[in-house]
C-alpha cells in the first residue's frame, strides 16, 4: 500500500470517527430531552400544572347586590346598580410605567397623583385605582391592554326618591355597608355574601376563561317597609315650604296608622340627597323626628287629662275653678291670657288653660300621673329599632317636687320625640289600645296592649274636637269634610341660663277623622323666624294640609259633611227631570 493511500485510509477513520462522535453526542441529548420531557409530563406532571396554575389561574369574588327597600305598595325606595372598580397589580404593571398618562386620562386622575400611588405601592399586588365607574368607562380603561390593569364588578346604592326619604332610608359606604337609618338597622338583612370562582387569565391578567365556580353568590333580602310614598312626598313637600315661608330652623312631621301602629310618612327639614356623599354632614342627615326631643308645651295636655280621668277623681264633665287667672305654685306664678273662671276639662284643652291643667294634675297623686304618662310612651324608645333614636325624658315621680308636677302638666320638665308624642296621640285615636310602632309593612297588625280605658280616651279624643271648633286654639287645623281632634302648643327653647324668650317650638298633633280616627300626625317646626310663632298659627296649618290630601288619598270616607237642605234636594231632582 503506498503512502498516499494509507493517508487517506487514515483520514477516512478519523472522519467515521468523528461522524460517530458527533451522532453520539446528538443522541445522547436527544435522549436526556426524551427523558426530561417524559419526567415532567408523565412523572413531575403535578409540579407544572402547579406551576401553570399560580401563573394563570386566580380566585376572584363575585360580588352580591344589596336587597332593594321598597315603600308599602312596591315602589323603589333604595336600589343597586351595577357599577365597575378599576384595581392595579403594580408588580405586573412596574414594565408599563410609561403608560400612566394615558390611563390617568381614562380614569379622569392627575397623571402625577396616579404616579405616586402605584409607586409607592410596588410592595402590593392589589390597589383600587377608582371606585364605581360607569361599566362603559370601564371596558374603554380594559381596552387599553395594560398589565396588571383589572376590573372587579360591584354595586352602589341608589335613591330614586333622594331627599324625600333619605332621613329614613340612610346610606351606604363605598364598600355598600349601612351607615345610617334602614340601610344601617337592617344591614344584616339587606347585605348580600359574595360569591367566588376560579378562572383563568392571560399575561396581561385578563380573564379568558371561567374554570369553575367555588360559592355562588347569595343576594341580600328585599325589605318593605311601612311608608307610603305619596304621603311622604306629600309632607315633604308641605313641611319644606311651611319651613320656608316660616324662617324656621327645621321641621318634622310624622304619620302613623293608628289602626296598626305602622309609619306612613316621616319627614324632616333640612334635609341631603343620599346620592350625593358630599351632603353627609350630621347636622342634616339625622332623623330629627326620632333623635331629637323638645318639650312638648301644651300639646301634653290631653295626657294629663287622660289620667285625671284614669284616677276616678275627675269626669268628663268636671269643672275646674281657675279664677282669678293664676295660680301660684312654691315660687312660681302660672298664669292664663285671662280669667277664664269655672269651666270644664273640654275648655281646659280648647283654651289651653295652663292654671286649669295645673290645679288637675296638682290634685292627682305623682305616682298616679308618671304611670299614665309612662304608659302613654313618654321616657322610654319606641319599638321602631330605628338607629341613634332617644328614649325623651320623664324623670321619675320619686324626683318630683310640687313646682315639677305643675311644670309637667303644661309640657315643661318632660321632653319628647315627634314619634313619640305621634305615638301616644294614636293610642287615644285607638280607644285606648298602644300599638307597636314600625317602620316595615305589618299585614297582620297585633290588637295592641291597653294604656287606658276605652271610655276615657273616647272622652278625650271628643274634648280635642273642640281645640279645632272655633272658640278652640286649632281652628286653623280644621280640615273641609272632617272631623278632626287635635291640640296646638307652643314651648320656649331652653337656653343657657334659662329659657329663651325668642326662641319658640310650634306644634301641633291630632287625629282624622275624629269619629273613628285613621291618621295621627304630629307636626313641629322649630324656631319660627317670622311674627307668628304660636302652634296654632305655625304648625296647625301643616297638619291641615298634610291631612287634607293624606286622607283623600288613602280613600278615607269624609264624616262632617255639611248638611243639605232638603228643599235644595228636592229642587234638584225637579231639575233633573226638566227637559232642554
Amino acid at each position: 500500500m503506498t503512502r498516499g493511500a494509507e493517508t487517506k485510509q487514515k483520514t477516512a477513520r478519523r472522519f467515521v470517527g468523528r461522524v460517530t462522535l458527533v451522532m453520539v453526542f446528538f443522541s445522547l441529548v436527544a435522549s436526556s430531552l426524551v427523558a426530561r420531557a417524559v419526567y415532567l409530563q408523565v412523572l413531575d406532571k403535578d409540579f407544572l400544572n402547579q406551576q401553570a396554575d399560580t401563573r394563570h389561574l386566580r380566585t376572584e369574588s363575585i360580588s352580591a347586590h344589596r336587597g332593594t327597600i321598597l315603600d308599602r305598595n312596591g315602589e323603589p325606595l333604595a336600589i343597586s346598580t351595577p357599577v365597575d372598580s378599576i384595581w392595579v397589580n403594580p408588580k405586573e404593571f412596574a414594565g408599563a410605567i410609561d403608560k400612566i398618562p394615558q390611563l390617568a386620562k381614562a380614569l379622569q386622575l392627575k397623571s402625577d397623583v396616579l404616579m405616586r400611588r402605584i409607586t409607592r405601592s410596588m410592595d402590593k399586588e392589589f390597589l383600587y385605582l377608582k371606585r364605581h365607574l360607569n361599566p362603559s368607562v370601564a371596558e374603554s380603561v380594559m381596552a387599553m391592554s395594560l398589565p396588571g390593569i383589572n376590573v372587579q364588578r360591584e354595586y352602589r346604592r341608589y335613591y330614586p326618591a333622594s331627599e324625600v326619604t333619605g332621613h329614613l332610608v340612610g346610606f351606604t359606604n363605598v364598600d355598600d355597608e349601612g351607615q345610617e337609618g334602614l340601610e344601617l338597622a337592617m344591614n344584616y338583612w339587606l347585605e348580600g355574601e359574595p360569591g367566588a370562582k376560579r378562572v383563568l387569565k392571560d399575561r396581561l391578567g385578563r380573564s379568558i376563561e371561567n374554570v369553575e365556580s367555588i360559592r355562588p353568590p347569595h343576594h341580600g333580602k328585599d325589605l318593605r317597609t311601612s311608608i307610603d310614598l305619596r304621603l311622604q312626598y306629600l309632607a315633604y313637600r308641605t313641611l319644606k315650604a311651611a319651613v320656608k315661608s316660616q324662617n324656621a330652623r327645621s321641621g318634622s312631621v310624622v304619620i302613623l296608622d293608628v289602626k296598626t301602629g305602622e309609619v306612613l310618612a316621616m319627614v324632616n327639614q333640612p334635609t341631603y340627597n343620599p346620592n350625593d356623599r358630599s351632603q353627609f354632614i350630621a347636622e342634616r342627615y339625622r332623623n330629627r323626628a326620632i333623635t331629637d326631643i323638645f318639650e312638648p308645651g301644651s300639646s301634653i295636655k290631653p295626657l294629663i287629662v287622660a289620667a285625671a280621668l284614669e284616677s276616678g277623681q275627675y269626669l268628663p264633665g268636671s269643672i275646674v275653678d281657675t279664677a282669678p287667672g293664676f295660680v301660684t305654685v312654691g315660687a312660681k306664678k302660672i298664669e292664663d291670657r285671662r280669667d277664664l273662671g269655672r269651666i270644664s276639662l273640654t275648655t281646659i284643652l280648647a283654651r289651653s288653660s295652663n292654671v286649669g291643667v295645673t290645679k288637675v294634675a296638682m290634685d292627682l297623686q305623682p305616682d298616679q300621673l308618671w304611670n299614665t304618662m309612662a304608659q302613654f310612651g313618654l321616657g322610654q324608645m319606641t319599638s321602631s329599632g330605628f338607629p341613634g333614636e332617644s328614649a325623651g325624658m320623664l324623670s321619675h315621680y320619686s324626683n318630683w317636687r310640687p313646682i315639677s308636677q305643675a311644670t309637667i302638666a303644661y309640657g315643661y320638665g318632660v321632653s319628647v320625640t315627634p314619634l313619640q308624642l305621634a305615638q301616644a296621640y294614636s293610642a287615644l285615636g285607638n280607644g285606648g289600645m298602644m300599638q307597636a310602632v314600625s317602620l316595615f309593612a305589618n299585614d297582620e297588625p297585633s290588637s295592641g296592649e291597653r294604656i287606658v280605658s276605652a271610655e276615657t280616651a273616647n272622652a278625650v279624643r271628643r274634648m280635642l274636637e273642640e281645640v279645632v271648633r272655633p272658640g278652640g286654639t286649632g281652628t286653623k287645623a280644621s280640615v273641609d269634610g272632617y272631623r278632626v281632634a287635635g291640640k296646638t302648643g307652643t314651648s320656649w327653647k331652653f337656653a343657657k341660663g334659662g329659657y329663651s324668650e325668642d326662641k319658640y317650638i310650634s306644634i301641633f298633633a291630632g287625629l282624622a277623622p275624629a269619629s273613628n280616627p285613621r291618621l295621627a300626625t304630629v307636626v313641629v317646626i322649630d324656631e319660627p323666624g317670622g311674627e307668628l310663632y304660636y302652634g296654632s298659627d305655625v304648625a296647625a296649618p301643616v297638619f291641615a294640609d298634610v291631612m287634607a290630601e293624606s286622607l283623600r288619598l288613602l280613600a278615607v270616607p269624609p264624616d262632617a259633611m255639611p248638611a243639605r237642605d232638603p228643599g235644595s234636594v228636592v229642587q234638584a231632582m225637579a231639575d233633573r227631570n226638566v227637559g232642554p
